[in-house]
């Protein structure tokens, strides 16, 4: 039976059923006489009560229970046997057990021979709570804030209480017009389901905002400092147009500290009204503001009980002077300042106190910090919890103070920073401090909290040129809990084929000093399109290993030294490349118009030895997520230790990041290179630095552009039609063009970021969206020499020939003898009268034997390869900057991490190739 859960207390309802059973009224009023006919009718008599007469429980018994104890029942009165009562103790006996919330009904009967009995009825157990209706809160969102659930006692309170509580929930979202409908359906064995049926309505926006009372500054510029906004189209995915009570009161909040910012110290808010619209739609929020006069400094003075401190020097150093504007921030920030100085000088526990002194009449504002007496304070204790699975020593370490030692803010703060770096703890650790076992002790609590170090992560990706790629790593970034670093990592796509083993120990011996290990192969192969098909270029294998080290310098600077070992085997296919220079069958040699001369100077076997040294600043707050600090590296490596290879090869790499307020982090970064061949010269169109050891530039590091799409390339660009047609021309398709990246020597790359905060809702979700700028080039390689073996076509007079679109006509290249004598068809008829060709290395006439005596005086034509004509071009090759814009995301996805940009080239130079949208996906465990 499902029936509406009604409002009235049960004790209502016992009201209206009338008396308890068995109880009798405790007077009678008597019908009063007839009236005599002529006469009034008398007034009826006022019934006299009796004084209630006291007896005696004789017996007392419950009858009903089913779940609660009798005992239980009769504990809730006053009841007892062998005590006096009367009528009123009898209905307060039924009051208390109504108010008990356990039952539902209640009467007693006997009350006149003495022999109680209780008559109840329990209210029954609930079954189920079901949620209809509601699609904006999931259901856990609200299950959580009631009270009501399975197998708890039913009660009409607690109903009601949760209904209220489901409202203010949906009023907190902002749906003021939710409407909660209760139901009730029975079952058997005194069981219910309680059903809330939920009405959401509409969410209800904030329609306007007015400010009543300023004058200095305009409805918008406040409205600007508020978190509510006003419902606009272009707000759509905004949660802070709707009216939150809380968000109001912060808002008002918000405009005093503006005020007071700028110097409107008296400035009030004295009223603040939300008014509801009839249709429940809307809110208008009215705010009423007293601006009050504009006060600048007075005197500013600093008052210190620390004997230590010079309180002139104290006051110059603050950031405001007298006779500037009155700023309640910069007071603010005056006060951390110097609770940061007396942390420096190991008092922590210094207490600095502003004292106003306002002149109205001047409109100036004195301030008097005072700076209340202190001991200097000392670390007794350090104490690490929360770390389940790291060591204690990982943590220790990485604090920048020791048991004994004197407190320093600064050195507690720079401890922060390098914890939080190691990337085990949730983010925003903080050390706490207390009181130690006298006023100059100090305990320090780390109290962490560990997150997942290990890493798998799966990465995908589309590439117009690489087509599919896959990338596939596991990394364990605190291994045993010892801080190690362990990983492994796979690479495959059509571009290449790498496997990677490596392991750092980044304290040696418990020592600061950092030494790690890796082992590799990588397999690349550099390939290009032709229409649909892919054309494999060259093939470098490269074999080895790495040893890498770290020594700390000081707190900021580190010195890291490494060693390599590789062997790189470059190869191209012969079947593609290659040509028979010998006549005897044996494809022996690259040849230069198959592959061109920059790929056929690339082949060999090398062995590269290469020392590496680098020297590093980092003041940053974070490794992981840096949102303050500076980094700066530079580093050098010389080839040339042994080996096949030399050369000289430096790098430059600066960043720097800034908390710009409200979550903005801003960053600038930088990085530039440059390779020296130490080698002698390797022939003319020939650069000394190989094509391999060369810098490239593109995707990932440089976004808008695909992988080593930027920088010096030779495009190869195939005809179509023929000299003879006049049809002979470059074709235009991208994807027709053979485009292979040579890499430079130099190179330079900077960016701009702006990491933009969200809602909570977005944060909780793990999205953190920024906006960027890059510039940067690759150039620097000496020209290679283009393939010069086609001919140019001409006209009888000799002159050569165009084509339409303005480039060259070329001829194939011509067929040659194993001599390398010319080539020429020859005509002539058979017996049968038939016109046939043969190849003679006469010009006129025919020889049986090559290059023997021709007969005949008939000109011959010259045989020419029906192989495709390329036309060779080198682009790229220019400082000058390509610059991109775009926007990406970090996501915590269901996937794991996930990197998302769209970023578009604006500015390109000649053979780029661009690249709109990329993304990296992973997991961690």
């Amino acid at each position: 039976m499902l029936s509406g859960i009604g409002i009235a207390h049960a004790q209502d309802a016992t009201a209206q059923q009338g008396q308890p059973t068995g109880q009798q009224p405790a007077a009678q009023s008597q019908p009063s006489a007839p009236a005599t006919p002529g006469q009034a009718a008398p007034q009826q008599a006022i019934p006299l009560v009796p004084q209630e007469q006291e007896r005696v429980i004789k017996s007392l018994r419950v009858e009903g229970s089913q779940r609660i104890e009798p005992a239980t029942i009769l504990s809730y009165t006053k009841l007892r046997v062998g005590e006096t009562y009367t009528n009123a103790t009898v209905d307060q006996a039924i009051k208390d057990l109504l108010a008990s919330d356990f039952l539902a009904d209640v009467s007693i009967s006997g009350v006149e021979t003495g022999d109680l009995v209780i008559h109840i009825k329990e209210n029954p157990v609930i079954n189920r709570v079901i949620l209809e209706g509601n699609k904006r809160l999931k259901d856990d969102k609200i299950t959580k804030e009631i009270k009501l659930a399975p197998r708890q006692i039913f009660t009409r309170t607690a109903v009601r209480a949760d209904v209220a509580r489901i409202i203010e929930l949906y009023r907190r979202q902002g749906r003021f017009a939710a409407t909660v409908d209760p139901q009730m359906v029975k079952l058997d064995q005194n069981r219910v389901d309680v059903i809330f049926e939920i009405h959401e309505g509409p969410k209800s926006k904030v329609r306007q905002i007015n400010i009543i009372g300023n004058e200095k500054f305009s409805d918008d510029k406040l409205r600007g400092e508020m978190a509510t906004k006003q419902a606009r189209w272009f707000r759509i995915f905004s949660s802070n147009t709707s009216y939150d009570q809380d968000r109001m009161a912060y808002d008002q909040q918000k405009m005093r500290q503006f005020y007071l910012t700028q110097g409107y110290a008296d400035f009030r808010v004295t009223s603040a009204v939300a008014e509801l619209t009839p249709d429940k739609r809307d809110f208008i929020i009215t705010y009423v503001v007293e601006e009050g006069d504009r006060y600048k400094f007075g005197d500013v003075s600093v008052d210190s009980g620390i004997r230590d401190f010079d309180d002139k020097k104290l006051a110059q150093a603050l950031p405001f002077k007298k006779g500037d504007w009155y700023n309640a921030k910069q007071v603010e920030d005056a006060v951390d300042q110097l609770s940061q100085t007396a942390g420096f000088a190991g008092y922590a526990f210094a207490d600095v106190r502003p004292e106003f002194q306002p002149d109205r009449e001047n409109h100036t504002m004195d301030v008097t910090f005072n700076i209340a007496e202190a001991k200097r304070t000392y670390v007794e204790r350090i104490n690490i919890t929360g770390n389940t699975q790291t060591k204690d020593k990982v943590i220790r370490r990485e604090m920048r103070v020791a048991e004994g030692d004197a407190f320093n803010s600064f050195l507690i703060k720079r401890s922060e920073d390098r914890i939080n770096s190691l990337g085990y703890f949730q983010d925003k650790f903080e050390i706490d401090r207390k009181q130690g076992s006298s006023d100059d002790r100090i305990d320090l609590n780390a109290n962490v909290e560990e997150k997942s170090t290990g890493e798998l992560s799966l990465s995908a990706g589309f590439s117009s040129l690489e087509r599919f790629l896959v990338q596939a790593a596991i990394r364990q970034r605190n291994f045993r809990g010892m801080g190690q670093d362990a990983h492994a990592q796979v690479n495959y796509s059509s571009y290449s084929k790498s496997a990677e083993l490596g392991f750092t120990e980044p304290y040696l011996f418990d020592k600061p000093i950092a030494l790690g290990a890796t082992i590799f192969r990588r397999d690349y192969n550099s390939f290009n399109y032709i229409g649909q098909n892919r054309n494999t270029t060259y093939s470098q294998v490269q074999t080895g290993f790495q040893i890498s080290t770290g020594l700390p310098l000081t707190e900021y600077w580190t010195l890291s030294g490494r060693y390599s070992l590789s062997v790189d085997d470059v190869t191209l296919d012969k079947n593609s490349f290659y040509k028979d220079s010998n006549g005897d069958g044996t494809l022996d040699t690259c040849d230069p118009l198959k592959a061109g001369r920059y790929l056929c100077d690339a082949i060999g076997n090398r062995l590269t030895s290469l020392l590496g040294a680098s020297l590093i600043y980092s003041s940053l707050n974070s490794n992981l997520r840096p949102t303050k600090g500076t980094r700066f590296v530079a580093g050098v490596d010389f080839a040339g230790l042994g080996g096949d290879v030399r050369y000289l090869r430096g790098r430059l790499n600066a960043s720097k990041y800034w908390n710009v307020g409200s979550g903005f982090i801003f960053s600038l970064s930088g990085e530039g290179g440059y390779i020296h061949s130490l080698e002698g010269s390797r022939g003319p169109g020939v650069d000394p630095v190989r094509i391999t050891d060369r810098f490239y530039l593109g995707e990932p590091q440089f976004r808008g552009f695909d992988i080593r799409g930027v920088g010096p390339r030779i495009q190869r660009v195939p005809y179509t039609g023929t000299v003879a047609s006049g049809t002979q021309a470059l074709v235009t398709d991208r994807k027709q063009i053979i485009d292979d990246a040579l890499g430079g020597k130099a190179y330079y790359l900077g960016k701009a970021e702006l990491e933009i905060p969200l809602g909570s809702g977005a944060q909780e979700l793990g999205l953190r969206p920024s906006i960027f700028v890059q510039v940067g080039a690759l150039f620097g390689i000496t020209r290679p020499q283009l393939n010069t073996a086609y001919t140019q076509a001409t006209d009888s007079n000799g002159v050569p020939l165009n084509n339409a679109d303005g480039s060259p006509s070329f001829l194939p290249p011509r067929l040659t003898a194993s001599d390398g004598s010319p080539l020429f068809y020859n005509s002539y008829q058979n017996d049968a009268g038939d016109t046939l060709t043969r190849l003679t290395t006469c010009s006129a006439g025919y020889s049986d034997t090559a290059g023997g005596t021709c007969t005949g005086s008939e000109a011959n034509t010259a045989a020419f390869s029906n192989s495709t004509i390329y036309y060779e071009r080198f682009l790229g090759d220019s400082a000058r900057p390509r610059i991109s814009v775009g926007i990406g995301t970090d996501w915590n996805s269901p996937f794991g991490p996930l990197r998302i940009d769209i970023a578009k080239a604006i500015l390109t130079q000649p053979g780029d190739d661009t690249k709109l949208f990329t993304f990296n996906v992973g997991r961690q465990f």
